[in-house]
């Protein structure tokens, strides 16, 4: 790896920090460092270099910031095979889970060699409306309609291939990954996947039927969800981040993208010892 991205969260004072001892850091390893505008200003430097140009220029990519960054980053690179390690600046950081502590002695290994990379699914969104497609977008966590804050309960008709499954009345409905099976989907009573399983998840958020559980599915399926409710606001959601308003009878169509997003693996890294850490396991 010759060629090293970073990406920071902009205006960040642990960000900064960072960066001004693992800039040099690389330099010293003979690595040359690429960064955008907004990250090189954190260290007082300056970059032509915007995000979305960062993947095609840099052989892996630093994430500094916790797991929003990580999940934007993640949108840049699909399909480009440039892998991603993550580093924590404060949050809860499932995806983020190399601590600052920890941030060299990491990037040692992986120049050494002594690392795995893990291929995490990516889940393809399109809106139809009115036969028509109007949008479409990539998610590495989850896929979320709901009702705004001052809404009823909206009723969602839901397909799996084309297969009824269920006309759920309720707050609203996760579709999530693997990968993001610890975020809304937990929240919302969802299930644990392993990352790398090849399984999506569907969870209905406050159903107004306490027996609509979440059901798991495999990877290989299409879902279809159309929205029947009138006169309510509706959001698409995408990793918590892109919004997109939905109107009645919208077709959300959610499939396994053809691409994945690379994520490094240091040697240390055991998925249950991060279970235990962040969601504090065993602790009384």
């Amino acid at each position: 790896m010759k060629s090293i991205g970073i990406i920071a969260k902009p205006h960040h004072a642990e960000a900064k920090r960072v960066l001004e001892g693992l800039v040099p850091w690389l330099a010293e390893r003979g690595k040359a460092v690429v960064m955008d505008g907004e990250t090189a200003a954190l260290v007082g430097g300056e970059s032509e270099v915007v995000k979305e140009q960062v993947p095609e220029r840099s052989d892996m990519i630093i994430v500094l910031g916790g797991d929003g960054t990580f999940l934007s980053v993640a949108r840049l690179v699909e399909g480009r095979g440039v892998p991603l390690l993550g580093v924590n600046l404060g949050g809860l950081g499932f995806l983020t889970e190399v601590t600052q502590e920890q941030v060299f002695d990491t990037l040692a290994e992986i120049f050494d060699g002594q690392y795995g990379v893990a291929e995490r699914l990516l889940l393809q969104t399109r809106v139809h409306r009115q036969g028509e497609r109007i949008a479409e977008y990539r998610a590495l966590n989850d896929v979320v309609i709901n009702k705004s804050a001052l809404a009823r309960i909206i009723t969602l008709e839901t397909f799996v291939d084309g297969t009824y499954v269920n006309t759920f009345a309720a707050d609203g409905l996760i579709i999530s990954t693997p990968t993001g099976s610890t975020a809304y989907n937990l929240s919302a009573g969802g299930p644990i996947l392993f990352p790398t399983l090849g399984a999506l998840v569907i969870s209905p958020i406050c159903p107004h039927t306490l027996t609509n559980r979440p059901v798991v599915l495999p990877d290989g399926v299409t879902i279809e969800v159309v929205l029947k409710t009138e006169k309510e606001d509706v959001l698409l959601t995408l990793d918590g981040q892109v919004g997109f308003a939905l109107q009645a009878n919208d077709v959300v169509e959610v499939r396994k993208a053809a691409e994945t997003v690379k994520l490094i693996e240091p040697s240390r890294r055991n998925y249950f010892q991060v279970l235990r850490t962040k969601l504090r396991w065993g602790e009384r």
